[in-house]
Parts: structure tokens; C-alpha cells; sequence
């Protein structure tokens, strides 16, 4: 008897020893993608991101290319998986360009999951959505009607953001150009501009734009980069108080445009809890904890609830066709809330 307890203390204080390096939680590695570093909201997103990981005890990495590139992006993807990363949030430059590098990872069990800008569903699990285009499109339309002195007057409208194949700003734009179509039909659009989120050529395409149509009366920029840029422009031009320039982008990329009145509204969402968000969801399914369509959850240390809706709700082919339309286990969860900057408020937000 004295030998068997011997023994069966000896193998307690054996797997002691080994247990807390043995049994410990495994401490997932999660890569966070921009579309590209040094734009203020990615940075920010970028931050919380990596801060959030901290909070549940993940090992989150913030890294992207240089320069808006496809091809830079997919370079990144193919790293993180090269390195053992157990999962990767994307905000993708193009909706099909990245499929074959997300397929390569999600066959070697990295879970995906995009924010800000989505791919083909069958490449990612749920995409964390700032908003619907229904959504977003309606923020952008509404910015501009409700600094005219009649909405349903002749408007000549002009829209400038990033780039025609963007998943994202291109879906809003074009919901905004349904609710023109549909309920301001006395409004007419000049044209679609494009800058490629690079600030110089923002203000580039953006001086353009108004010396080739000088009689615009609205910009539409649902893009980080391309919104400020044509607030510049306008100011270079002293265009100011003469054009509606309205976007999305951080309050404090625009709020010296704002101070200045050149632009009288801006519109976002909490780009950080969006960061913080695309982390979140990941570790939950790295976890093995269901996330179903149909269903809502909260995250620690953030406000509100963040709904689960079906692919479907974000329009076009890629989403309303197929077989993931109407998934369970795939789709997208939106924000809590959207945000418009005007002089009275900005200075409330300190992103």
C-alpha cells in the first residue's frame, strides 16, 4: 500500500509539473489584413484589432502591403499561412482576386473572415459588415439631400472613391444610385472618378473633376482616402461653400475640413470596434463556437449587439445566387451603429 501511494504521488506531481504547459488554452495566432497600412482607418482598425487580442489572449498580427495591390496582398495571405497563423481578417481590394489564396489557406484549416470588404462567401466564413449597402447607400444620399434647400430640385451629382471593383465602396455607391434613380429623379450624375486610396492623386482626380464639370453641385467619396482628397481639391479650387462634398472616412482625417466648411457632413462607423470585431469573430470560431444567421452576440467591452443576417442582404450575384444565399453557418454580421460627423460633434470622437 505505502508503494502504490508513493507511486500515485509521484504521478501527481509529475503531471503538476506538466500540466500547465501541457493542458494550457492554445494561444491562437491571428493575422489582420488591411487593404493597405498608413491610411488612418486601417490604422485605427488595425490597433483595436491587435488590443482586442491582448484582451482574449491571442496573438493578433497587424501587417498589409505598402500600396493598394491585389497582388501585395496576396503575398501577405500566402505568408501568414506559410507561418502556422490559425486564422486570417481580411479586408479584401477585390472580390475575386484573392479567392485562390484564401482557398490555398482554408485547405490548410485557417479560418477566414473579412471586414470592411468582402470576397466570394465560399472563401471566407462571415464578414464583418460596417453596414449593408441599402444601409450605407442611404447615409451617402441623405448627407447631400439634407444640405439642399430642395432635395427634389435639378442636382448634379458627381462620385469619387477608390476603385469600380472595390466590394465594398462600389455596393454603396451603387445603392446610392438607385435611391437617386428612384426617389430624385431631378438628379442627374456626371460621372464616377476614381483615385485608388492614394491621397495625392485623390486631390489630383479631385481638381479634375471640377475644373472638367464646374457646375457639380455634390461629391459623393465613400472612400477613406478619396473623401478628404476631394475636400482638399475643393479648397485648392476656393470651391469651398460652392460644392457638397460629403463621404466616409475617420473624424479625424476630416475634421479640419469641417472646422473649415468645406465639408458640412462626414459619416462613419467606429472603425475600431470593427478591427476589434473581425478578431473576435474568428477567435469564437477558433474556439468551435457556433456562429448562426439568425442570431445576435455581444463582444466584451463593446456596446451593442452584433446581428447576424444571410449573405443575401448585401445584393448583387455573388450574394442573392447560389448556395450560400441563404446559409446558416456562413453570412454577415453587421455593426452596431453608423456615425455623421458635423461641426457640433466631431470633436466628441478622438479616431
Amino acid at each position: 500500500m505505502k508503494r502504490l501511494v508513493l507511486v500515485l504521488i509521484a504521478i501527481f506531481l509529475l503531471t503538476s509539473t506538466i500540466a500547465p504547459g501541457v493542458f494550457a488554452a492554445e494561444k491562437y495566432k491571428i493575422a489582420f489584413l488591411p487593404k493597405i497600412i498608413g491610411n488612418t482607418f486601417f490604422e485605427v482598425a488595425g490597433s483595436r484589432a491587435v488590443q482586442m487580442g491582448k484582451q482574449i489572449g491571442a496573438e493578433v498580427t497587424y501587417d498589409g502591403p505598402a500600396v493598394a495591390s491585389v497582388a501585395e496582398q496576396v503575398k501577405f495571405i500566402n505568408t501568414f499561412v506559410n507561418q502556422g497563423y490559425n486564422a486570417i481578417v481580411a479586408s479584401a481590394l477585390d472580390p475575386n482576386g484573392l479567392n485562390q489564396a484564401l482557398k490555398r489557406a482554408m485547405s490548410k484549416n485557417v479560418i477566414i473572415v473579412t471586414w470592411d470588404s468582402d470576397v466570394d462567401p465560399h472563401y471566407r466564413t462571415f464578414y464583418v459588415n460596417q453596414g449593408t449597402p441599402d444601409i450605407l447607400g442611404r447615409v451617402l444620399v441623405d448627407m447631400v439631400a439634407s444640405q439642399l434647400p430642395n432635395p427634389q430640385q435639378e442636382t448634379k451629382v458627381a462620385f469619387h472613391y477608390s476603385s469600380p471593383t472595390v466590394t465594398d465602396q462600389n455596393s454603396w455607391a451603387k445603392f446610392a444610385e438607385k435611391i437617386i434613380k428612384t426617389e430624385y429623379k431631378k438628379w442627374k450624375i456626371l460621372t464616377w472618378q476614381y483615385s485608388d486610396m492614394d491621397f495625392p492623386k485623390a486631390v489630383s482626380v479631385g481638381e479634375q473633376l471640377l475644373k472638367t464639370y464646374p457646375d457639380v453641385n455634390a461629391i459623393i467619396c465613400p472612400d477613406s482616402t478619396a473623401f478628404p482628397g476631394q475636400a482638399k481639391a475643393a479648397e485648392n479650387l476656393n470651391k469651398t461653400g460652392k460644392v457638397i462634398v460629403v463621404g466616409f472616412t475617420t473624424p479625424s482625417t476630416i475634421r479640419q475640413y469641417i472646422q473649415r466648411g468645406t465639408v458640412v457632413k462626414g459619416a462613419l462607423w467606429d472603425c475600431g470596434v470593427q478591427g476589434a470585431a473581425g478578431v473576435y469573430t474568428a477567435y469564437k470560431l477558433l474556439k468551435g463556437e457556433k456562429i448562426q444567421v439568425g442570431s445576435s452576440f455581444t463582444i466584451p467591452g463593446i456596446t451593442g449587439d452584433f446581428k447576424v443576417v444571410p449573405n443575401r442582404l448585401q445584393g448583387g450575384d455573388m450574394y442573392e445566387k447560389g448556395d450560400l444565399a441563404n446559409a446558416k453557418d456562413n453570412g454577415i454580421i453587421l455593426l452596431p451603429e453608423r456615425l455623421i460627423f458635423t461641426k457640433e460633434n466631431i470633436d466628441k470622437y478622438n479616431f
